[in-house]
């Protein structure tokens, strides 16, 4: 069995940093030393790695990507995205499922198992998309298999919308197992639509996004949710969390264990605000939309008190072609997942977090709320996704270093200052030194 030691970086898990070693053996994490590693395990590793001056962190779990596989392989597929992830340090992804065909039966998800299996460098797993229609199809889902379901309260890409209140009903109350949302009002986003393509036409800017998906569409779908998932017992994620307002419906008076309402927000909502649009125009433009530059500072401050419980992307690549046009013909949506982590570096490097709080968010939380098999710590007996950070790098995202099929990010000509330098999935070195290893597959995730 290949053993190999990571000697002398400073490990950031479990709210503490200090200097120690790991040492992997297989596909698992068999010890964490802190302090001086014994002779004889250094004597028996097949590889010692000095990563003096880096610091080894949990690969970060993504619980929102779009990866577009299958039907939608132009804009990105589960090969070429999940070899952006382990560039970025992302060793699990959770995979949604408004593709063509949606996966909305067994059959379709086992084709994605399937597909991910065959090339996918990072650990995968798929959501489940509820309709209007399916519920026989949701009983007869294998729990251990999915992290829950995806409902679409609001439309977006490939048009999943389940509006129907019987059918919300039936799924809220039926499915005994967790249901993430996309919650915009489809009502209050049709009424902006008309009100301000009455006032102006219908060739509206950029700028005219964050009105029509306003902070009233966002928090009267996020509250009905709420309010049905309460009255019916359910487990209630609610995704890419942007107004200061949906807070209110959350609580972080109870450990995540107990929760039953938990929530999700996106590193483009804690990044932009929509004084950017003038810069930025259509690539920053997602579902929901980027909000004032208040409800950035509170969603920063909801990560800190924990009334947000993970940080993700929603990795959605739109080609650029795509991303043109006015507010109401361009795609909304744009690739993320290889600049996350080190987004959020950036932010605790300015000090809006620790970095104690970004390894929370991106890797301990997201195993905790999905109840994840052995992923998100280090620990021993936990599988071996593990990312070593160069925190002295600085780099510039540029089209030579995207790895997105898509070809673009909203990050270029962004300077950052912490580089990821390794990454492990399962033991096995995904990515090094600027170079991903297509020979890696990731397995499986596996819930609890």
């Amino acid at each position: 069995m290949n053993k190999i030691l990571i000697q002398n970086p400073r490990i950031i898990n479990e709210g503490r940093s200090f200097i120690g070693s790991v040492l992997v053996e297989g596909d698992k994490i068999a010890a964490v030393f802190e302090g001086e590693v014994p002779g004889n395990v250094r004597a028996e590793a097949n590889q010692v790695i000095d990563a003096t001056g880096k610091w080894l962190i949990p690969g970060v779990i993504d619980d929102q990507v779009h990866f577009r596989d299958p039907g939608l392989t132009h804009k990105g597929d589960i090969g070429t995205e999940s070899r952006a992830a382990v560039a970025g340090g992302v060793t699990t992804f959770m995979d949604m499922p408004n593709t063509k065909p949606q996966t909305t039966t067994i059959a379709d998800l086992e084709w994605k198992f399937n597909r991910a299996a065959e090339v996918s460098r990072a650990n995968y797993s798929f959501f489940f998309g509820g309709t209007n229609d399916n519920m026989d199809e949701i009983r007869r889902l294998d729990r251990s298999r999915v992290p829950g379901l995806k409902l679409f309260l609001g439309s977006s890409t490939g048009n999943m919308l389940v509006d129907k209140k019987d059918s919300l009903e039936r799924i809220f109350g039926e499915a005994g197992m967790l249901i993430a949302i996309h919650a915009e009002k489809e009502e209050v986003i049709r009424r902006n639509i008309q009100y301000y393509t009455n006032l102006y036409g219908e060739d509206l800017d950029i700028s005219f996004h964050s009105k029509i998906r306003s902070e009233e569409a966002c928090y009267q779908c996020s509250a009905e949710a709420v309010e049905l998932a309460t009255r019916l017992d359910s487990r209630l994620h609610i995704l890419h969390l942007s107004t200061e307002k949906e807070l209110s419906l959350l609580s972080n008076h109870l450990p995540l264990s107990e929760k039953k309402i938990t929530g999700e927000v996106c590193v483009h909502h804690l990044w932009f605000h929509d004084g950017d649009y003038a810069r930025f125009g259509n690539r920053i433009k997602w579902n929901p939309s980027i909000k004032t530059i208040e409800d950035r500072a509170a969603l920063r401050e909801a990560v800190n008190n924990n009334t947000i419980d993970i940080v993700a992307t929603d990795h959605a690549p739109h080609l650029p072609e795509e991303k043109q046009g006015s507010c109401l013909k361009a795609a909304s949506g744009g690739p993320l997942i290889q600049h996350s982590l080190i987004t959020m570096l950036e932010l605790a490097m300015e000090g809006r977090f620790t970095y104690e709080k970004v390894v929370e968010k991106m890797a301990h939380m997201p195993a905790e709320l999905f109840r994840i098999d052995r992923r998100g710590y280090i620990r021993p007996g936990y599988y071996a996704d593990i990312v070593l950070i160069d925190p002295e790098r600085t780099w510039t995202v540029s089209k030579e270093n995207i790895l997105y099929k898509c070809g673009w990010s909203p990050f270029e000509g962004y300077t950052f200052h912490h580089g990821v330098w390794k990454t492990f999935v399962n033991g096995e070195l995904a990515y090094g030194d600027g170079v991903v290893n297509d020979a890696v597959r990731g397995k499986e995730v596996r819930y609890l």
